[in-house]
């Protein structure tokens, strides 16, 4: 069986109410191989705007260095690891 029909035959066995999760799946895996996929590409929904709203309130434009939010938290690079 070519990868092809295996894929048909999963798409056959999902129910038609759920198709429209995989034909979005789908189409964003097509983008990007076809290097067309762009921010712009996927709309944000609300919560993605509700996210980011509350991210511009905080953000202050400062940035810090991992080294300084280790030592600012007391940790090491070696607390990273496992």
């Amino acid at each position: 069986m070519s990868n092809r029909e295996r894929a048909i035959q999963i798409i056959d066995s999902i129910p038609d109410n759920k198709l429209m999760v995989i034909i979005d799946i789908l189409e964003a895996l097509q983008a990007h191989i076809n290097g067309t996929m762009t921010p712009e590409t996927v709309q944000p929904d609300e919560w993605d705007m509700t996210m980011i709203a509350e991210a511009e309130k905080v953000n202050d434009g400062e940035t810090v260095s991992l080294d300084e939010m280790l030592a600012k938290d007391g940790l090491t690079y070696a607390d990273l690891q496992d």
